[in-house]
């Protein structure tokens, strides 16, 4: 249903969903734990990457309805590190 999983080799799909999923941990876990707390802000803002580069990427191809999600994503990344250091 995404058209941009077809212009990047698998692996690469994979790895960032992979990132994703991992980032997915490091910010849930490390509050729930209270074990090394700043890895939520650094997942927060590794969200942020993917994000800006996905924005290129539909830049790229003439997308730029599509880049008002990545948007929304970025801010709400940003968001999420300023919790994980009000926590």
């Amino acid at each position: 249903m995404m058209k941009w999983v077809d212009t990047l080799p698998m692996p690469v799909v994979r790895f960032i969903g992979a990132v994703e999923i991992l980032g997915a941990a490091g910010l849930v876990l490390p509050p729930l734990t209270g074990i090394a707390k700043v890895l939520a802000i650094v997942a927060a803002g590794g969200f942020a990457v993917p994000q800006v580069l996905a924005a290129g990427l539909h830049l790229s191809r003439g997308e730029v309805k599509e880049t008002s999600l990545n948007g929304v994503l970025i801010v709400l990344a940003a968001v999420a590190a300023w919790l994980a250091t009000a926590l």
